[in-house]
């Protein structure tokens, strides 16, 4: 009807993502510019037969019509000059057929063109006419026999180190005591206990032997993310998110110092091998360092951008080592309180740092790598073969040269020190009752003695692991291959 509205209704559009329509416009090209698919451009006969001629003449041109009187000792001079004029094809097949077209037009097909001879490689002016005229093959349509490329090939070892065999590694105890996450461990220098510390805020001491608990320490009011045994006294000092650091004395079972100064949770500390002071680490981005005796701060070193979550110390420069949630890694200077040298070569945090117990190198462990430095100057010696793929939150490395790592995910990788070779990899199983989430391993130590394993993880287990003695090179082969870059083949 005149004057009245009709009512339209719009069918809704579905929008379309942006691979769909860069397929569209894909094809849409493909239908302009090529209207017969899958069909190359035809190559052109006369350059394709010109390249062919060349190439005939430049690799076989001086040995096609040698006599069968000729000696050997010709034919390893010929064919030394035939190495040359082999390079000079190869840098003439990249120019392309339309060039060697026009360098060739108005010439016959068996005519060769005059390049500018390039001068053989080290490795082909190196080799001896023995190894050359060593293999000889027939060449297809001629009775005379001409040395073979292969013996060109020169057979280097590969200069990676081949790695140790060690056997695997097993559970034999699991065990339970704590009511939270076990974060920290650390044994005892005689080899008799080690102690933990966990999130349920207190600190129990196990009997190595028995795995027994002896005794329970309370105190910290969070969780307890650092421990350690002191060498030259009867003390055990913790650290915790509660900003306190505490000494405990094993002789009467009780704290008798805190070491007040840090200005958020505390998450890593080491006792000193030669003198009585503690280094502490934590989320203010300084290491601190204590006076034992006296409860005062010798030093604040400060220089890292974010959380201190990892700290050893040697009794010779750099005597203190620490890594950061800032991705380096940084020598101290313990004298001047300053900064040696920093390392940048992870990319990511370096939650981890292990130094071997008789060589001068340590490792770091990270989210992107596991690397090797050596000591004093930090020079990079290499990365771990194999990419462990999650969150590294501990290191540990005992005298035999067996590096293990732990993962966020449950992951507990078994290396060779020497080679970088991972010859084990085990994954944690949460215990009945907790969630797979829980798989999750936060803190390792060897014992003193380097044969044990202990694991501390977040279903609030503590598992111990040692060598399986039935194992054999048998029974566990070491598949080993260098890296690419060393392999000859």
């Amino acid at each position: 009807m005149p004057g009245s509205v009709v009512a339209t209704t719009m069918e809704p559009v579905e929008p379309q993502s942006l691979k769909k329509l860069s397929f569209k416009s894909l094809k849409r090209a493909l239908d302009l510019f090529s209207p017969i698919h899958g069909h190359y451009t035809p190559s052109d006969p006369a350059s394709k037969q010109i390249r062919m001629s060349y190439k005939l003449n430049a690799e076989y041109g001086l040995v096609k019509n040698l006599s069968s009187s000729q000696s050997q000792d010709q034919v390893s001079n010929d064919f030394k000059a035939q190495i040359d004029k082999a390079s000079t094809s190869s840098a003439l097949s990249l120019l392309g057929n339309d060039h060697i077209s026009d360098l060739q037009m108005g010439r016959g097909e068996n005519s060769i063109i005059s390049m500018p001879t390039l001068p053989p490689k080290a490795s082909e002016t190196c080799i001896s006419s023995r190894s050359i005229t060593g293999a000889m093959v027939p060449i297809s349509g001629s009775s005379e026999r001409y040395p073979s490329t292969s013996a060109l090939m020169e057979r280097i070892p590969s200069k990676w180190p081949r790695p140790t065999w060690h056997p695997p590694w097993k559970n034999y105890r699991v065990i339970s005591g704590h009511l939270g996450w076990v974060r920290s461990i650390a044994f005892d220098p005689s080899n008799f206990w080690f102690c933990t510390g966990s999130a349920d805020r207190t600190i129990k001491i196990w009997d190595v032997a028995s795995g027994r608990l002896k005794l329970t320490l309370t105190g910290h009011i969070e969780q307890i993310r650092g421990l350690a045994v002191s060498k030259r006294h009867t003390y055990l000092f913790s650290a915790g998110d509660d900003k306190q650091v505490k000494c405990w004395d094993l002789e009467q079972n009780k704290a008798i110092r805190s070491y007040h100064g840090h200005l958020s949770g505390v998450y890593c500390l080491a006792l000193h091998p030669t003198i009585d002071v503690l280094l502490t680490g934590g989320r203010d981005s300084v290491c601190r360092v204590w006076d034992i005796r006296t409860k005062a701060m010798v030093c604040a070193l400060s220089g890292h951008d974010n959380t201190v979550c990892s700290v050893f110390t040697r009794p010779t420069d750099p005597q203190v080592v620490t890594g950061s949630h800032d991705t380096t890694i940084k020598f101290w200077d313990l004298v001047a309180g300053k900064t040696m040298s920093t390392l940048t070569h992870h990319k990511k945090s370096v939650r981890a740092l292990a130094l071997h117990p008789k060589e001068q190198t340590f490792v770091s462990g990270s989210a992107d790598n596991i690397k090797k430095f050596s000591l004093p100057k930090g020079e990079f010696l290499h990365n771990m073969l194999s990419q462990q793929k999650s969150i590294i939150n501990a290191v540990a490395v005992n005298g035999d040269g067996i590096l293990a790592t732990a993962g966020d995910n449950g992951s507990l990788w078994f290396w060779d020190w020497k080679s970088g070779h991972c010859f084990q990899q085990a994954q944690a199983i949460v215990q009945p009752g907790s969630l797979d989430s829980e798989a999750c391993i936060y803190a390792l130590s060897y014992d003193v003695s380097g044969t044990r394993l202990v694991t501390c993880e977040a279903d609030k287990t503590i598992k111990m692991w040692r060598e399986d003695e039935t194992a054999s090179q048998d029974t566990h082969p070491l598949n080993f291959r260098p890296p690419k870059e060393f392999r000859r083949y």
